[in-house]
């Protein structure tokens, strides 16, 4: 319902996929049927002409949120890493969310990390999230579990290989099982491939690692800091680079979308 006193309230949406400076969908590769959507424009209809309405990366409404209220608050220069589904990623440079030529600036998740790779749900080989986000943390389970191997995550799925989750794995972890930890370690160091590419591109002070991946942070983020110090280290004996959960939780992105529109 509409409440009094908030009806010219402005809004504002994050979408995961490239989203334009029109706010239309211009690809999604986890949101195949809304393929070309101008999002801006049928949101717009069921809203009141003076509503204000911002349409953007949900990946971007997250970084905007870590950097003005979360756990980057303060910081100029931090990259957001959401692993989720895939890999959404936000750019902080100066303090500002870098966004491209095109608006399509942070789609992280797509560098591509082995020619030799699996098919992406984008199309193409071997894109990093498709072994370092929630859906490549599955696969690798199930890999796992189908070699009769991880026989508690299996448990956890119901005695199912094909149904093992990233879920089950990092519960199993939590639990202390040392097959999981082992392949939320080999994890860990997918993870930090990607981070360690980015590193060297943006220099950043800070990594913000959000998305249902870390929702046990104490268990996930210092692998991924220790694969990526063993990554980065080289002979001029580079800074560490902090890793640290995301501090407002699955709600962020809704809260810089809230933010963006403001």
């Amino acid at each position: 319902g509409v409440h009094h006193g908030v009806t010219d309230a402005p809004v504002g949406v994050g979408i995961p996929g490239l989203v334009d400076a029109q706010g239309r969908l211009a690809f999604g590769p986890n949101l195949d049927r809304l393929l070309g959507w101008d999002a801006k424009t049928s949101l717009s209809l069921g809203l009141q002409p003076s509503r204000h309405l911002v349409v953007d990366n949900d990946a971007n409404c997250h970084a905007r949120a870590e950097t003005m209220i979360g756990a980057a608050a303060g910081r100029s220069d931090v990259l957001v890493v959401m692993l989720g589904t895939g890999i959404g990623g936000g750019i902080v440079v100066d303090g500002s969310i870098r966004r491209g030529a095109h608006g399509f600036a942070g789609e992280i998740g797509h560098m591509t990390v082995d020619q030799r790779g699996t098919v992406c749900a984008c199309g193409r080989i071997g894109c990093w999230e498709t072994i370092a986000s929630g859906r490549g943390l599955a696969m690798m389970a199930r890999e796992s579990a189908l070699a009769n191997e991880l026989s508690r995550v299996v448990d956890l799925a119901g005695g199912d290989p094909e149904a093992v989750r990233g879920e089950h794995v990092t519960i199993a972890a939590g639990e202390g099982d040392v097959e999981a930890l082992v392949v939320l370690g080999n994890f860990a160091k997918n993870v930090a491939l990607g981070l360690a590419n980015l590193v060297q591109v943006f220099d950043p002070e800070l990594i913000v690692i959000g998305g249902g991946i870390i929702r046990d942070a104490t268990l996930v983020i210092p692998p991924i800091q220790q694969a990526l110090d063993a990554r980065l280290r080289s002979p001029d004996e580079r800074f560490s680079v902090p890793v640290v959960a995301a501090g407002l939780g699955e709600r962020a992105g809704a809260i810089g979308a809230a933010l963006a529109a403001r």
